[in-house]
């Protein structure tokens, strides 16, 4: 791969940025510096551009080599004498974003399927295809199944029966999209992920276990994008539903009749239980674990490992197992840390007590 070189002039340009710190006596204008990689603040060496946005990373920020660093819009003055001497400082509306879109000119150019069938892809009689859509090996498309123009499914993929995938989505290797699954427009599933399993649904009927139909499909709206192996179960009966534009991270179980609004964020390792709501910009962070028929309201945010067993208002923040709101959670945290020192109190005031009481009984 050719050497991608850009200058700061350009790096500024790219994102929207301004240039603010000063040209150094015997260097190049800071327009013209070259800049030839992108990296962390805490890894980035010359010639490399990093970001900073955090508090949190100030030490490396004044530990970085990097020579140029994208910072807060109407923070330069502030980071001047904070950032190495030989940095130059490009403000920018919001530098993880603009990191991002400097980042793209230094990566690898990205891996392309182009449009058409591949000869070992699987094709039933029935199957509707858009414009221009690309095929790869060794998919498996199941009859009356429809997909949108521009649409992409990559390796070993299966689609089954009466599927419905909207236009511009990337389906990544080794997915599993059972029957009538329904996919909006520009979705994004990642390898491993399994749509439209059936439910977990058993009624113990003379001692045995007995298997409840899943009869449901699973809809996903638009701008969804779905991490590695995810599952989605379909519903017992109507829909599970994910919102558009929600984001779920890898590893996540989501279970029948499930329903998402629009743009949640679900971490890792979550596990929604059947029939819960979820509003919309509603965040789960990593492993928390949500019982059945209950809602989570929109705004809200769960904190990592937290057990959810009851519905949580709208724009509140809830920690804990089981959860509660935050502050009362930490509250809780702090009277049992407490908990060593007030043992240690209460013994010392017993054999105080026990003293005092046998001086009493010597008198």
């Amino acid at each position: 791969m050719e050497e991608v070189v850009l200058t700061i002039g350009e790096v500024a340009r790219r994102c929207g940025g301004r240039i603010v710190a000063p040209d150094h006596p015997g260097t190049l204008p800071a327009e013209e510096a070259p800049i030839r990689g992108a990296a962390a603040i805490a890894q980035a060496g010359e010639g490399e551009v990093t970001f900073f946005g955090n508090p949190k990373y100030l030490p490396q920020l004044k530990a970085t080599r990097a020579a140029c660093i994208l910072i807060p819009e109407g923070t330069a003055a502030m980071l001047a004498g904070q950032a190495p001497p030989t940095a130059c400082l490009v403000e920018v509306a919001n530098p993880s974003v603009a990191f991002s879109r400097v980042l793209e000119a230094f990566a690898p150019p990205a891996v392309t399927t182009p449009a058409g069938i591949h000869p070992s892809a699987v094709i039933e009689e029935g199957v509707t295809l858009g414009r221009e859509v690309a095929i790869a090996a060794h998919v498996v498309i199941e009859t009356g199944t429809v997909i949108g123009d521009w649409t992409v499914i990559r390796a070993n993929t299966t689609v089954g029966h009466g599927t419905r995938i909207g236009s511009d989505c990337v389906i990544h290797p080794n997915v599993t999209l059972r029957e009538r699954s329904h996919l909006g427009d520009r979705v994004v599933i990642h390898s491993g992920t399994v749509i439209g399993s059936d439910g977990f649904g058993y009624e113990l009927v003379d001692g045995r276990h007995v298997k409840i139909p899943q009869t449901g499909i699973v809809r996903i709206g638009d701008d969804v994008e779905i991490g590695a192996n995810v599952t989605i179960d379909r519903a017992r009966f109507g829909e599970t539903r994910i919102g558009e534009g929600t984001k779920i991270d890898n590893l996540v179980q989501i279970a029948h009749n499930v329903e998402t609004g629009k743009h949640c964020v679900i971490v890792s390792q979550v596990g929604i239980s059947g029939s819960t709501r979820l509003g919309d910009y509603v965040t789960l962070a990593g492993q928390v674990g949500v019982v059945g028929h209950i809602e989570i309201g929109s705004q809200a945010v769960v904190a990592a490992q937290s057990g959810v067993s009851k519905s949580i208002p709208e724009k509140e923040v809830w920690w804990g197992c089981p959860a509660t709101p935050i502050r009362e959670t930490k509250e809780k945290m702090a009277l049992i840390n407490r908990l060593p020192k007030l043992s240690d109190r209460v013994r010392r005031l017993e054999e105080l007590v026990e003293a005092l009481s046998a001086e009493l009984r010597g008198s």
